[in-house]
């Protein structure tokens, strides 16, 4: 059966609830750590555990909640969708407690964070794998696929720019009600968002909740392995840097406070300006091998970085600029092989949401890892936030830079083998390979 050309409509109704998921993403995973180091004083040493404690939890609920989606979806879309506004709430309400706190003091501040961290991350899981189960369901070729989460990604990024923006112009306050306002529209255009296929939604729902039974089900299919690594190599390389970036631009680059905004913004932006052109590129050249030069050309910048010091700042404006436009594969790309890995499995319709629930557990496995693992090294090796000491900067830079390219390198390596190779051979299923 031929699949419909996603319209830009479609694609806005559909992805428009990426703006607030992806608006929160930014204040929780990149300026969180900041905020608490920064304006409440809490240790790194302590922060980084109370994050790596608090994102594992997250990781390991990523699958269950994954099985959850897909007997909502066994259920009837409205399940989903009602599922989904209460998610919503939820995740209003945990992201004016982590940001806006009652009290003060260390430890208070830690276990207050923490139970609001609980509560943010799962209702910003449920919603995450229920919205993305739905558009793997949606089906196409891989330029559609592509485009389908290239309009998620790509409004995505217009709510991180937002995010960059709000809390400084605005203020904490008006950012969690803008935050609410885009979540309540955010929902309201996905209920209004196109179906998945009627026969993909006539599987019985006896043989989708029997896939969605086991948890484990997707782990049993060896091309989502193989993608699955490939995308846990990049992520961790990805989101170590975005852990670190305020850090390096405070006190490598001693930037002024001002630019900040601008240098997560032209990075967003960057990234947007980026999806058509990698969109064109995945008609020539199939979503894996455009996947591969966007790390390439995430590798290239970051070694540039390395060489920046104090008063480049201008110069880091371009690293935002090619950083930015790589981010774009990494956010329309991966994701589109992933439903062309459930569509080819034959699993379509029935288990979307085990498969995203693995997926984002190897998002949340890198972001823990990164917070966990880089902060506390960083504060073995010296750096405190502030520091004018060279050996500490050294090992900042090392930490944001290096760190980031010789993990990039390996999941190139790794892409290569693991994905774009077997799917040139031969016996490939039609619907892994490049477009001809």
């Amino acid at each position: 059966m031929t699949e419909p050309v996603f319209s830009a409509r479609q694609g806005a109704l559909y992805g428009g609830l990426g703006l607030p998921l992806a608006f929160l993403a930014l204040p929780l995973y990149v300026i969180l750590p900041n905020h608490y180091a920064r304006e409440f004083g809490v240790p790194l040493a302590l922060l980084g555990a109370l994050l790596l404690s608090a994102r594992l939890l997250d990781a390991f609920i990523d699958p269950l909640l994954g099985r959850l989606g897909d007997r909502l979806f066994a259920r009837s879309l409205g399940s989903v969708l009602g599922a989904g506004a209460v998610a919503a709430i939820a995740l209003a309400a945990g992201f004016a407690a982590l940001f806006l706190p009652p009290v003060r003091g260390t430890t208070a501040l830690l276990f207050w964070a923490a139970g609001a961290l609980v509560l943010t991350y799962t209702a910003y899981s449920l919603l995450s794998i229920t919205h993305q189960a739905w558009g793997a369901m949606l089906g196409g070729d891989e330029w559609q696929r592509g485009r389908i989460v290239a309009w998620r990604e790509g409004l995505g990024l217009v709510g991180v720019v937002l995010a960059a923006l709000a809390p400084g112009l605005l203020g904490m306050p008006a950012t969690t009600v803008l935050l609410a306002i885009a979540l309540f529209l955010g929902w309201l255009a996905w209920s209004r968002a196109p179906r998945p296929r009627p026969d993909i939604q006539r599987v019985p729902a006896v043989e989708k909740a029997a896939t969605a039974a086991s948890l484990w089900h997707p782990l049993r299919r060896p091309a989502f392995r193989r993608l699955l690594a490939v995308f846990m190599l990049n992520g961790i390389a990805s989101a170590i840097p975005a852990t670190l970036v305020l850090f390096f631009v405070q006190d490598r680059l001693q930037a002024p406070p001002a630019l900040e905004p601008a240098f997560l913004g032209l990075y967003f932006v960057s990234a947007a300006i980026s999806l058509p052109l990698w969109m064109r590129a995945v008609r020539r050249f199939g979503l894996a091998r455009t996947w591969l030069v966007g790390i390439v050309l995430a590798v290239a910048t970051f070694a540039w970085a390395a060489t920046l010091g104090a008063g480049d700042a201008s110069l880091f404006l371009i690293v935002c600029a090619l950083s930015g436009a790589a981010l774009g594969t990494d956010l329309a790309l991966p994701g589109a092989l992933l439903a062309g890995v459930i569509d080819a499995n034959g699993d379509r319709g029935k288990a979307e949401g085990a498969y995203f629930g693995w997926w984002n557990f190897a998002v949340k496995l890198n972001l823990a890892l990164s917070a966990g693992l880089a902060l506390p090294l960083l504060a073995l090796a010296g750096y405190t936030p502030g520091t004018t000491d060279p050996q500490s900067l050294q090992a900042l830079t090392l930490a944001y830079c290096a760190l980031p390219c010789a993990l990039k390198l390996l999941a190139a390596g790794a892409l290569y083998a693991l994905v774009i190779r077997p799917r040139a051979a031969p016996s490939a299923p039609s619907l892994l390979r490049s477009p001809s």
